[in-house]
């Protein structure tokens, strides 16, 4: 079967819009006494938010995850691997390219906080580092629960996804009237588990029928036309990225709003599928999108590193013109900014081919060619990795300017609990390679793949390490 090229675009679209969105709310400033600083954008400049409509896509990475898991999922299941080999296999595939990027990182915050280096500017760096952080804890849980999740899915359709939203709104509801704010954090795997269970539907053509495109448009219209609601005559703000202080928020738990915003995100792109598909079809257009989804874990990861770099190189040395804050010449100059930091990314992931070889074989020395014979090792690996990931995402690398011992030594631990192979006897390996995406897959059993929907390249695989995010 042909690729779905399109699965493949809507991740290389997706991690453009997260890079250019991080780029553009990263104003720094250069103050008389020398220091660095970098205000907050969106909380500096309130008509800002408005632009996080154009730039959360996040649903978009959990739509192409769910679309790729579930054919990777079938296949394996058919070939008769277990559940936790699959998803120790998902997980290693995860983790390598992760624990590549925080080890030197790691390293550098414990040598800056060795040798004395001011704390606020190595929280900063720190934050910096890790504000992307959020979305590997959560894909974490959703993976190790995709058996799970599937298996409802072969049951009941597309009526997971909606039961997974009911089950969001009633959260929300507890969390803004009766106070409960815990409750808001099963939000992180529901709100975001719409848009992944929604990927296992829309691989298998469901729902069917002459008229399949008014669910799409449904979702779309009635999703946008929640968010609007939920915004101006509800509680919620219209940023969907994260404000400080702002009360509620929209990411931090995922809100109804984000629900809603999520829904029409989903039924948007499935409704303009049969138009996008001819336009990737295109080599043209293909030549570009191949090699950003292919690169796209290394650009989620690193995208913040040639910001670092680039102040360093023309703002610590006064060589960057700085006009006032958020005036009209300093946005003139965001798109000579973007442009500058685009150069320093394509040579950041020119220098890492070496790094992403060595992962090449040492992924192949971790691949998972047996299933485990102590689960508990990998369930544990993952609820240290995971909590250790969520404790960078909320606090960065360098809170109040300290290594953070405990979060390191869990990730690390924890990394080591799920890479290290166990001898027993040999399954037959279903995983295709890749540190985060991609399985190859035919059609699930019971569940024909309906007639003009092509195979992915996410389900076919592109290769380690350079795979697309989920």
């Amino acid at each position: 079967m042909d690729r779905d090229r399109y699965v493949d675009f809507l991740r290389a679209f997706a991690i453009i819009l997260v890079v250019l969105g991080h780029w553009l709310i990263t104003g720094l400033v250069h103050g008389a006494d020398g220091e660095i600083t970098a205000p907050e954008l969106l909380a500096v400049v309130p008509w800002t938010q408005w632009l996080t409509l154009a730039f959360q896509i996040m649903p978009l990475f959990f739509l192409a995850g769910g679309h790729a898991a579930g054919g990777s999922w079938s296949r394996a299941r058919t070939a008769g691997a277990t559940a936790t080999g699959w998803v120790r296999q998902r997980a290693v595939r995860l983790l390598l390219p992760t624990l590549a990027y925080c080890g030197p990182a790691l390293l550098a915050v414990g040598i800056c906080t060795a040798v004395g280096v001011d704390p606020y500017t190595l929280a900063l760096v720190g934050w910096a580092l890790a504000m992307q952080f959020w979305f590997l804890p959560v894909y974490l849980i959703l993976t190790a629960l995709t058996p799970a999740l599937h298996r409802a899915h072969r049951r009941w359709g597309h009526r997971v996804p909606v039961a997974m939203g009911a089950v969001a709104l009633a959260a929300d509801v507890l969390v803004m009237a009766a106070h409960v704010p815990y409750v808001g954090l099963l939000n992180y795997v529901v709100v975001w588990g719409v848009a992944y269970q929604s990927g296992f539907c829309w691989r298998d053509g469901l729902p069917t029928g002459r008229r399949r495109w008014l669910v799409p448009a449904a979702m779309t219209v009635g999703g946008g036309a929640a968010f609007a609601a939920l915004v101006t005559l509800g509680p919620f703000p219209v940023s969907l990225i994260l404000v400080t202080g702002q009360v509620p928020s929209n990411t931090d738990p995922p809100s109804a709003a984000m629900l809603a915003w999520t829904v029409a995100q989903v039924g948007l792109c499935l409704l303009v599928a049969p138009w996008a598909r001819r336009l990737t079809d295109r080599e043209r257009v293909w030549r570009v999108v191949r090699p950003v989804g292919g690169a796209s874990m290394t650009l989620y990861l690193w995208h913040m590193l040639p910001v670092l770099i680039v102040a360093a190189a023309f703002y610590l040395t006064g060589l960057a013109p700085e006009p006032a804050y958020a005036s009209s010449a300093w946005w003139a100059l965001r798109v000579p900014w973007w442009v500058v930091l685009g150069i320093v990314m394509t040579g950041v992931v020119v220098a890492l081919g070496p790094l992403e070889r060595a992962l090449s074989l040492l992924y192949e020395w971790t691949r998972p060619h047996t299933d485990p014979r102590r689960p508990w090792r990998l369930w544990l690996g993952l609820a240290a990795t995971a909590a250790a990931l969520t404790r960078f995402a909320v606090q960065g690398l360098a809170h109040d300017g300290r290594f953070p011992t405990l979060p390191a030594l869990g990730l690390f631990l924890g990394a080591l609990l799920v890479l290290l192979p166990e001898r027993a006897a040999p399954l037959r390996d279903t995983s295709s390679p890749g540190p985060v995406e991609s399985g190859a897959t035919g059609p699930r059993p019971g569940v024909a793949r309906p007639p003009g929907v092509p195979v992915s390249e996410s389900e076919r695989g592109c290769g380690v390490p350079r795979t697309p995010l989920p």
